[in-house]
């Protein structure tokens, strides 16, 4: 049976805060297990605890290759002199790297748990980016074998096993493994061998292992990326339902002089000014970084890199807070043409995203909608859905009266539809649905004006945006063709190309659709509203 070691506390898209619960403390997910070398630690885990990481992860292969005899007598915390929560890899990344390691599956199991892993993983047989098919599926089988094998060697009192899924590139593997994963007792699933397609900046790639992967599991399961550490992609896997990754990337980029930002990497000898205000960045300036020992300026950039990473980390947590994990995918994919890829990429799962997207919380943030790629956001499609799938208009060959392009929101609570409502009301005109016709969002009855994000968004939009929603619209007309005899579609005179459009599409189902144009303002046009509701109007009337 499955432990319960992780308990979910907010959601975004797919992507969600929680806690994993481990023998030496809980871990705030999303987050990121800094990779410590236990050989040379180049920055001190007290720094690293004090900028935000609780978890560390750390080469279980390299400490019983080098320092067994030490760490089974001190315990991995003790040696580490980390009291918080610590991750062990079994040697997978070697044999990704050498091909073999001097280690079977059986003993680095048990020696993880006898020195006290809190979290750790089975010697799997990484995938990597270059694999061919038939060596992939191996990857795959051996994988299943060791980790079939390597439960008869667990205690499972302490320590937490994660279950790497292998596959690579090949998405019907990385099926096949994560259904696997489901039929054996481990509490973590992760995907293996990122690392070579991220080096490639091939993140399309990486979206599709990881909605592979995620539309297997339970929720209930956490889902950690290995080798995943740059902040300019944390936000896309997260997003997809990531909880924790892990990375050397800080000290590696260090030792390169690169520096980590949200938007990419820059080399030290590039920047003249270095735009962060973290201890390092703000009390040294790139000449003086320049200018110290090499040994000294590793460790500073490390810092720096750190420091960017949690950075992201805690922008995203509150990002999901907030339920604008979307926005901030739209802001990280305009900063390099891969991670634009990735989150047209990422739309193509977007029924999996709205499925696990809470559409409004308590505290509700209005919703900003640029293009046509914002028409992907879970807000807009779940109301689409719920428009066409569940709503159906009282009416029976009534007349709809549709108003284009209204800026006030919402219209239910302007001086205008008031006073048409009291109007329709005194001429005893009853068969008469109000609707207005919305840029991302098609057409919107007035029962629904109030409703979240109906009248909580702000945007921006061009003819491609108003193509999509005329359709829409049109989509809806013919699901509700039976519930119209008439429409009229109320529009400003600066507008009447749009409603020629829109008359265009939908007078082949109802036939009969005129349009009222109007100079300035809608309160000019009630009348010859009622006079249309009436039947005493012309096609086309403009005050």
């Amino acid at each position: 049976m499955i432990r319960e070691i992780f308990e979910i506390k907010d959601k975004s898209l797919a992507g969600r805060i929680g806690e994993i619960i481990t023998a030496h403390g809980k871990i705030r997910t999303p987050t990121l297990f800094p990779v410590i070398n236990p050989i040379r630690q180049e920055v001190s885990l007290e720094v690293i605890k004090n900028i935000g990481f609780e978890a560390i992860i750390t080469n279980a292969y390299i400490l019983k290759k080098h320092m067994e005899k030490e760490a089974l007598e001190k315990g991995i915390h003790k040696l580490m002199g980390f009291e918080g929560p610590i991750v062990t890899d079994s040697g997978g990344y070697q044999i990704l790297e050498y091909g073999r390691v001097d280690v079977t599956p059986e003993e680095i199991v048990i020696f993880q748990e006898n020195i006290g892993s809190d979290i750790a993983v089975i010697l799997d047989v990484p995938t990597g980016g270059y694999a061919g098919y038939e060596e992939a599926k191996w990857t795959v089988e051996e994988t299943i074998r060791r980790a079939i094998i390597s439960l008869k060697f667990m205690k499972k009192d302490k320590t937490l096993w994660i279950f790497p899924v292998q596959g690579g590139k090949y998405l019907d593997l990385l099926e096949y493994h994560a259904r696997k994963a489901l039929e054996l007792p481990y509490d973590i699933v992760s995907i293996g061998s990122p690392t070579q397609i991220l080096e490639k900046y091939d993140y399309a790639t990486i979206i599709h292992m990881i909605a592979t992967v995620k539309k297997v599991l339970p929720p209930s399961i956490p889902v950690h990326l290995f080798g995943a550490g740059h902040p300019m992609f944390i936000p896309f896997a997260v997003a997809l339902g990531v909880d924790t990754f892990d990375s050397a990337s800080y000290i590696l980029y260090a030792k390169d002089e690169r520096l980590i930002f949200p938007h990419g990497t820059m080399r030290l000898k590039e920047l003249s000014e270095i735009p962060c205000s973290c201890p390092i960045c703000s009390k040294f300036a790139p000449q003086e970084l320049m200018e110290m020992n090499k040994d000294e300026r590793i460790k500073c950039i490390a810092i720096h890199n750190l420091y960017a990473i949690m950075q992201e980390i805690r922008r995203v947590r509150q990002a999901i807070k907030e339920n604008t994990l979307w926005d901030l995918l739209e802001e990280r994919s305009r900063c390099h043409p891969s991670l634009f890829k990735a989150f047209k990429t990422l739309i193509q799962y977007k029924k999996y995203l709205e499925q696990h997207h809470p559409i409004s919380k308590a505290e509700v943030h209005g919703i900003f909608l640029y293009d046509i790629l914002s028409i992907h956001r879970p807000e807009i499609t779940y109301y689409h859905s719920r428009l066409l799938d569940n709503y159906k208009p009282t009416l029976h060959k009534g007349i709809a009266i549709v108003f284009l392009n209204i800026e006030e929101k919402p219209l239910t609570r302007t001086e205008f539809y008031m006073n048409i409502r009291e109007a329709l009301e005194k001429n005893n005109l009853k068969n008469v649905h109000i609707m207005v016709f919305m840029p991302y969002f098609g057409i919107v009855p007035e029962e629904l004006c109030e409703t979240f994000p109906l009248s909580q968004h702000e945007k921006e939009y061009d003819d491609i945006v108003l193509n999509y929603t005329i359709d829409i619209a049109e989509e809806y007309f013919r699901k509700n063709a039976n519930a119209y005899s008439k429409i009229l579609l109320v529009v400003i005179e600066k507008d009447i190309k749009l409603a020629e459009s829109l008359q265009k599409k939908i007078r082949p189902i109802l036939g009969n659709v005129e349009i009222l144009t109007y100079k300035k303002t809608l309160s000019e046009v009630i009348s010859e509203i009622l006079s249309h509701v009436m039947g005493n109007s012309t096609v086309r009337s403009s005050l």
